[in-house]
């Protein structure tokens, strides 16, 4: 969590100084992804990092703002190709997102209509009435 929060206030920055004057917005789109991986290489292994969802989600976010041919040069520990899988990726997924169907349930029959529920209902107050009125006779 003090990850994110740390890479949304850089980000944050980042824009605030994109709207403002000069064309910095290559610099801004190499910078971000770089502090990432600073980030994700930090984390106390030996070896190569897992990378967790939300990194894997990052990447693929900010590798939208670099320009294809700077991807070598700005992929430190992540090999492009990585970079542009988790690009593709979340496209894909926004895409289905956006053109499945938004309810999802299971196939078949969804229960007793209200009809039966009430027929039910009669019959069992007929019963106990029916019962009632038995053990009034018989007393």
């Amino acid at each position: 969590m003090k990850i994110l929060l740390l890479l949304l206030a850089r980000l944050l920055t980042a824009v605030a100084r994109h709207l403002g004057p000069g064309g910095a917005n290559a610099v801004i789109a190499e910078n971000l992804p770089l502090k990432q991986q600073l980030l994700v290489i930090n984390r106390a292994r030996r070896r190569a990092p897992n990378l967790t969802t939300l990194d894997r989600f990052l990447f693929g976010l900010l590798s939208m703002f670099i320009n294809p041919r700077r991807l070598p040069k700005v992929a430190v520990i992540i090999k492009p190709s990585t970079l542009q899988k988790f690009h593709e990726a979340l496209k894909k997924r926004k895409y289905r997102l956006l053109f499945s169907p938004r309810k999802r349930g299971k196939p078949g029959p969804k229960g007793p209509s209200p009809e039966i529920i009430l027929a039910d209902c009669a019959n069992i107050m007929d019963f106990l009435c029916r019962k009632l009125d038995r053990s009034d006779t018989l007393s």
